[in-house]
């Protein structure tokens, strides 16, 4: 069970970023933003739960941008794109 969870929490980050690299979805929509947040949190957990700590990192790190992101949202900010 524990597989497919991960391996769900891996299509939600995969389908937004190949969402984006087709140009169907902004980076800075918050669908793209939800995605990513839901498949990074559910990823941290799993390398939490096994201590694979570099895994944590990165996914810990994704999730975190992906809130801010959407705090961002949220708030009224409107995203910048970087030339």
């Amino acid at each position: 069970m524990e597989d497919a969870i991960q391996i769900l929490g891996a299509v939600l980050i995969l389908t937004a970023f190949v969402a984006a690299q087709r140009g169907a979805m902004s980076p800075q929509a918050p669908r793209y933003l939800w995605l990513n947040l839901a498949g990074s949190g559910v990823l941290a957990v799993i390398a939490a739960a096994h201590a694979d700590w570099g895994f944590l990192l990165l996914e810990g790190v994704w999730a975190i941008v992906s809130g801010w992101g959407l705090i961002g949202l949220a708030r009224g900010r409107v995203a910048t794109k970087v030339p």
